[in-house]
């Protein structure tokens, strides 16, 4: 789609209507960018998982067996190729059971996703004062961990069929 005719207030306007039609078609819950929104529907969708509410603190999801998921995604660009997810808070109170861990090209097609234990972020997070939660980078290196699934696949087939 070239864009280069129409005018920034133009451009930021269909950015609203898009994200409006999102929210209308339960793609997105919130009016925050849609990498992450996207990602708990792919997830839930493609998981058979049940989204909580958005105010529910700690997880964004539960299964049939009451296992609970945090869900967290990163739009990877050529401006800004940081694999790090947004921040974890409190990790230490165990609020969820597994990281669902998604990478998404600048177009939003998933690229690469995990289905990731809470001992294995346990490990693998660092704690920022800066921000006071734990911060977790989802490189290549977090598939060869034990008890890691690649849940690309599934997030991928379920991408198509929306």
């Amino acid at each position: 789609m070239d864009c280069t005719d129409i005018s920034t207030l133009e451009l930021l306007k269909s950015y609203d209507a898009i994200l409006e039609e999102l929210r209308k078609r339960d793609i997105v819950r919130t009016s925050n960018p849609p990498a992450g929104g996207y990602a708990e529907y792919l997830a839930a969708k493609a998981l058979g998982l049940d989204l909580e509410n958005n105010s529910n603190a700690g997880y964004d999801a539960k299964d049939k067996e009451n296992n609970k998921y945090e869900i967290k995604a990163r739009r990877v660009t050529q401006h800004n190729k940081s694999r790090r997810l947004s921040a974890i808070r409190n990790i230490e109170n165990c609020h969820f059971d597994f990281l669902i861990g998604i990478l998404f090209s600048s177009d939003f097609s998933v690229f690469k996703a995990a289905l990731i234990p809470r001992s294995v972020v346990v490990e693998k997070c660092r704690f920022s004062d800066h921000t006071n939660s734990s911060i977790f980078i989802l490189n290549d290196s977090i598939w060869e961990c034990e008890g890691v699934e690649d849940i690309t696949t599934v997030l991928q087939e379920a991408q198509v069929s929306v």
